[in-house]
């Protein structure tokens, strides 16, 4: 078998940042620069980390962000009380919430209080159930940075068999949808695995795209898999190693076991995640532009 090709999220992600310059260019010319207000609530060290990466690609393309830090005791009646301050300040054209939030606070209470022309995370029930109809407003970034590497690398699904490992809200749902769609790049037979799945090897042997978003680190393993698959790991965790670091990110694949198997993978970290943060600046810059429409 040929070589497994690496599927570069980096690579992709300036692809749209370059696309996107004539776009924010255009904004600023009529005086709109695009804002994202970014709310974080809690000590969670990885949305820390999050945080800062999405707010410094913002200060990278002259784009205005602004991050709002609450304690980790912070009651839901204060974060609502923010929320619905972004949802009036004009120099906010998009809101992020960073999940996961602290256990007595309502997620869904939190996500629905954005205004869903802010929300560029693509959460709120509105914007979920326009995705299902096929009339999206906002995709959610993940969903849609697996979709534009798949476009970038001509990895078209159109009749083949997607399989999801994964149900959640932020990726397993809306990349089912966004594959199965009437419409060209898309029009996959998908199936969703989850941990309700009693024999998930049976469903993603027969994938010829496997998207793991299962959060179990290094699930996947070669007898998951046939040869010859796309594999789009959109997991990440940490796990000591005796590095000079004591520690190496990690997917949701195992990658030394499905390497020689596969005919294309996400890496990670440099795959999915920065297609994230690419996909959330875009939102930001079409809020933006439907501001002034």
């Amino acid at each position: 078998m040929a070589e497994t090709k690496i599927l570069s999220g980096k690579t992709v992600s300036q692809d749209v940042y370059n696309s996107l310059k004539s776009r924010i260019d255009k904004l600023k010319s009529s005086g709109c620069i695009p804002g994202l207000a970014a709310v974080l609530v809690g000590d969670n060290p990885a949305s820390h980390v999050y945080i800062k990466s999405k707010t410094n690609q913002f200060a990278k393309l002259d784009l205005y962000s602004e991050s709002f830090k609450m304690l980790d005791d912070t009651s839901e009646r204060d974060v609502l009380s923010l929320i619905d301050d972004l949802n009036n300040d004009e120099r906010f054209h998009g809101i992020l919430v960073q999940m996961p939030l602290p256990e007595q606070l309502n997620e869904t209470a939190i996500i629905e209080a954005v205004n869903p022309l802010k929300d560029v995370d693509g959460f709120h029930p509105e914007n979920l159930g326009r995705l299902t109809a096929g009339h999206p407003r906002f995709i959610p970034c993940t969903p849609k940075g697996i979709m534009r590497i798949l476009e970038y690398y001509k990895i078209d699904p159109s009749g083949k068999h997607v399989v999801v490992l994964g149900r959640s809200n932020i990726v397993g749902r809306p990349v089912s949808i966004l594959t199965s769609l009437k419409k060209s790049f898309s029009n996959a037979t998908t199936t969703i695995c989850h941990s309700g799945t009693k024999d998930i090897p049976y469903y993603s042997q027969q994938a010829d795209i496997l998207i793991a978003a299962i959060g179990v680190s290094e699930f996947v393993k070669a007898y998951h898999i046939k040869d010859g698959v796309v594999i789009i790991d959109v997991g990440i965790s940490r796990i000591e190693d005796d590095s000079e670091k004591g520690y190496k990110l990690v997917g949701d694949v195992d990658f030394d076991s499905v390497k020689d198997k596969a005919s294309a993978i996400t890496p990670v970290p440099g795959g999915v995640g920065p297609m994230t943060i690419a996909m959330l600046v875009e939102n930001t810059v079409e809020a933006a532009k439907r501001s002034i429409s």
